[in-house]
């Protein structure tokens, strides 16, 4: 009769909840029994686990009662993670490892039959929620699960490949580990200490010297960038506003360390983290026919969605009108507090969503209402329905609302190349970091009294504010955001006070739909 214990994690949400694997043997009628509210693929790990370690020369004790509990009971378990710990928790239950030595580490891992093992999801999430808790462990992790999880600062990781490899390391001293000889020794990359990972180089994104002409959209999105804003651009079919999207992410200021982390954890928790894009902003473009749950996230146990996929980056939303009514309504909370609370009967999980909102549309069904040369074959009522499908509390929680007109053959094919991408990032990074200096956050972030204390708004410029608020009806939210607007023209400006001027471009942004 024996019995061990072995440490891992599970995750629920971004929090990394302890899993004690507790394997217990006993001489009885043999049977491999699994319980813990384990879900289906975690019940399936008593065969992989089994045919792991028999086919790594190891002994699986057929003759015996094995149970193996995952603590805490009442906590979901999912996925493959915990194939490693209750393997290694079997054999030190039967004295073919040292259990004791277990204590220091903690496992995570699924085993494929021939006892490989394969990556995870979710280990940098796993190895910063440990970081935040300032729990001091060692993690052993799969190839891939490794790396990502050793991008974060201090954490103490061990790459292995094989179960045998883990093994190895927790043998009794003078035990001939199977499959071992002079001929054929182990391998030196089958159990290594991981040294934190650096950034690579970043990724050539496509430049804004690409957009011929849309000066008015150009000085929009810059205004968006240096300032966190979230901007809407419509305009007609071909008019470019895809790929003016498309090349807002380059004009964002650098990610530091933590976002960094916060926004490759969240990918890795979906296992859509790549760490050649590590230290890179996210940009996410969902297509139109996405559902609500699919956008700020749900599912049991839940999961991120595309807003929280696109933390510290970009959320790019083509055809905006065309998205179901019920996953637009879904963004208003996100889009105002930064981040999501999925609730379930049983779970509750919080995810960040500081995203930035760039999302385009038509002004019609047809798409052709004011456009020059072109008959609009929508009628009034048509044109309504088709702008009435975005709801006036969304719309009001989107700042810059720019027109993207059709560019003319002659000046699309005999302009100029615009401006650089690193020219107008330049600008966008130094009225960033003056915000930052002087209140700690961007000003799209401002709320409350902190407006009124770092808008430092002067006197006529006051004046002018509340008399187009009152004459052009604005809510207070929309009010506030045209004066955030106007503090981050006036920080691109490198001004310190925001004057009449700032204002009076920043009432341009949120002029109503055209037709509506």
């Amino acid at each position: 009769m024996g019995l061990s214990l072995v440490q891992s994690r599970a995750l629920l949400g971004l929090e990394a909840v302890q899993v004690t694997v507790e394997v217990h043997m006993a001489n009885g009628l043999p049977s491999f029994t699994l319980v813990g509210l384990a879900d289906v693929e975690v019940k399936e790990a008593r065969e992989r686990v089994r045919c792991a370690i028999q086919n790594s020369g190891l002994e699986f004790p057929h003759n015996k009662r094995i149970t193996v509990n995952l603590a805490p009971a009442d906590l979901p378990k999912d996925s493959g993670r915990l194939d490693l710990p209750i393997a290694l928790g079997i054999l030190a239950a039967s004295g073919q490892i040292e259990g004791y030595r277990l204590a220091e580490y903690e496992f995570a891992g699924e085993l494929s039959l021939s006892g490989g093992l394969r990556p995870v999801r979710g280990a940098l999430a796993m190895a910063l929620a440990l970081h935040q808790a300032k729990v001091q462990t060692s993690l052993v992790l799969p190839p891939g699960s490794a790396q990502e999880a050793a991008l974060v600062p201090g954490a103490q990781v061990y790459l292995a490949r094989t179960l045998l490899d883990v093994v190895r390391q927790f043998m009794p001293e003078g035990t001939q580990p199977p499959g071992l000889d002079a001929n054929n020794p182990p391998a030196q990359d089958g159990w290594v200490r991981l040294q934190a990972a650096s950034p690579g180089a970043p990724a050539q994104l496509p430049d804004m010297a690409d957009v011929k002409g849309q000066l008015a959209a150009k000085r929009a999105l810059e205004i968006a960038a240096a300032g966190g804003h979230s901007l809407l651009l419509m305009g007609p079919p071909g008019a470019g506003k895809s790929m003016l999207a498309q090349r807002f992410a380059g004009l964002l200021p650098p990610m530091d360390t933590d976002q960094a982390l916060q926004s490759a954890a969240i990918a890795s928790l979906s296992g859509r983290f790549d760490i050649r894009r590590w230290g890179q902003r996210p940009t996410c473009s969902p297509h139109h026919s996405a559902s609500a749950v699919a956008l700020v996230g749900g599912g049991s146990p839940p999961r991120p969605g595309e807003i929280s996929l696109a933390h510290h980056g970009v959320l790019f939303l083509d055809e905006l009108p065309e998205f179901p009514r019920q996953a637009l309504e879904a963004l208003r909370e996100p889009l105002e507090t930064g981040s999501i609370t999925i609730a379930r009967a049983t779970q509750r999980a919080e995810f960040p969503a500081r995203f930035q909102l760039i999302a385009a549309m038509n002004p019609c069904p047809c798409g052709y209402l004011g456009a020059p040369g072109r008959n609009c074959r929508c009628t009034p009522d048509q044109i309504s329905r088709y702008q009435g499908k975005l709801s006036g509390p969304l719309m009001d929680r989107i700042d810059l609302h720019v027109e993207v007109p059709a560019l003319a053959a002659e000046d699309l094919l005999q302009a100029a190349a615009g401006e650089a991408t690193n020219s107008i990032r330049a600008r966008c990074s130094r009225a960033y970091e003056h915000a930052q200096a002087r209140q700690g956050k961007n000003n799209q972030a401002l709320a409350g009294q902190e407006i009124d204390q770092h808008a430092r708004l002067e006197s006529a410029a006051s004046k002018f504010l509340q008399s187009a608020a009152r004459q052009l009806g604005w809510s207070a939210r929309g009010t506030h955001r045209t004066l955030k607007i106007a503090r981050t023209i006036a920080d691109l400006a490198g001004s310190e006070i925001t004057a009449l001027s700032h204002v009076a471009e920043a009432m341009q942004y949120r002029r109503a739909l055209q037709g509506a």
